[in-house]
């Protein structure tokens, strides 16, 4: 695998669609990997404050600070958009495409759901799914329902918007080519207004259930990470650099406490996100200075998808010994975080090294070995919660689309 510290290579500046060339190398965008595990901490954070482990002064920091961690998955969505356009192979085809996101999601969802049925089974205080409530969960449609959404592991609601991403990918991707730099960027808008019009119907309970968790609901997100990425593989991307996307992604994120809990909150942090992950992916590109390839963080971001899985797994178990919301004192509630984080990144680390990776390359390898003009081996594409250091070849869009643009 590439490593983070490796000079990307770039495309010129000047390259258009009909000017690239067929094949462009391999172009690494460890920051995403970076950013990556920085929203997997805000959603931990978010846990953590949830489950009651600090009290007075330090429950006011941590609200403050993680108060708003829920919109980590909000960027989990944008991202896996981006980085599915950027890596999408030339005339792939769609049950290639669909295997290579079940080898990539599907073993540690299982592990963990195990795990927490297991749980569920032998520790106090765990609920106990129906035998139809495991099945949606195993079988990813969970959060269609909103009294299954948590069923199990409750993270995988966000996978079960995942899969309904990867269902419609293959036809957003065809769409996706035949668009110039314009037509991509009027998707991205649409998106954005998508997603205003669904959270104020949602602040204002206009829907039957509240959608923060239906795969629909959350589709704009990720069509507006696919269209972000088409236009920085077309090089028509002009957006704010990596410092002051990374400032309006802030000033977002801060802004969501005087919103609507849930999916109104989203608007804050979207076009922040939206800037910030092309951003640091043209960083990368050309070479700019970027905190978020830094060698440790791209690591942690490697594991983040684990750590994502099995975190709350790891906060439930803690509540056989601590109880519900024990409300410690700052230096035993600091404590308490450090060995949960330390347990989490733990598991996390046996869950890449022991489930992950060998699963996918055990999947991967039968499906070469029964195909008979195998691909080239695949570099490991990530869901959402799962950017890559490194991605593939970047597709080559259409010569037609410059007439688009």
């Amino acid at each position: 695998m590439t490593t983070a510290t490796r000079a990307p290579r770039t495309l010129p500046a000047t390259a258009t669609a009909a000017q690239t060339p067929s094949r462009v190398p391999v172009s690494p965008l460890p920051s995403l990997t970076g950013l990556r595990w920085m929203a997997a901490l805000l959603v931990f954070g978010l846990h953590v404050r949830n489950f009651g482990y600090f009290s007075g002064t330090g429950d006011h920091i941590m609200t403050w600070g993680f108060g708003s961690g829920a919109t980590g998955v909000s960027f989990f969505f944008i991202l896996s958009g981006f980085v599915l356009t950027w890596s999408a192979r030339p005339g792939d085809r769609a049950l290639a495409f669909w295997w290579r996101r079940i080898a990539r999601i599907y073993p540690v969802h299982l592990v963990t759901a195990a795990i927490a049925l297991l749980m569920a089974c032998t520790l106090a205080h765990q609920a106990r799914p129906t035998r139809i409530q495991g099945l949606a969960n195993v079988l990813l449609v969970h959060s269609w329902w909103r009294p299954w959404w948590q069923t199990l592991d409750p993270v995988s609601w966000s996978l079960a918007c995942e899969a309904f991403f990867y269902a419609a990918f293959p036809l957003l991707a065809l769409v996706l080519r035949r668009l110039g730099a314009r037509g991509s960027a009027a998707l991205a808008g649409v998106s954005v207004l998508t997603v205003l019009v669904l959270s104020r119907a949602d602040a204002h309970q206009w829907l039957p259930q509240p959608i923060n968790s239906f795969p629909a609901a959350r589709l704009p997100e990720f069509v507006l990470g696919a269209a972000t990425a088409r236009l920085v593989l077309l090089d028509r991307w002009r957006g704010p650099g990596l410092e002051a996307s990374l400032a309006l992604a802030i000033i977002g994120y801060f802004l969501v406490p005087q919103v609507t809990a849930g999916y109104p909150a989203t608007p804050c942090t979207l076009i922040g996100f939206a800037l910030l992950i092309p951003a640091a992916a043209v960083a990368d590109l050309r070479g700019l200075p970027s905190l978020w390839r830094h060698p440790r963080l791209v690591r942690l971001g490697e594991l983040s998808f684990a750590f994502y899985m099995v975190h709350l797994l790891v906060l439930r178990a803690g509540t056989s010994l601590f109880g519900t919301y024990p409300r410690f004192g700052l230096p035993t509630a600091v404590a308490v975080t450090a060995v949960a984080f330390a347990v989490s990144l733990g598991l996390s680390w046996v869950l890449y090294e022991a489930v992950e990776r060998p699963a996918r390359r055990l999947l991967l390898r039968k499906r070469r070995s029964v195909t008979t003009q195998p691909a080239a081996p695949p570099a490991p594409v990530p869901p959402a919660l799962d950017a890559p250091a490194t991605v593939p070849p970047a597709p080559i869009p259409d010569s037609r689309q410059d007439r688009s643009r």
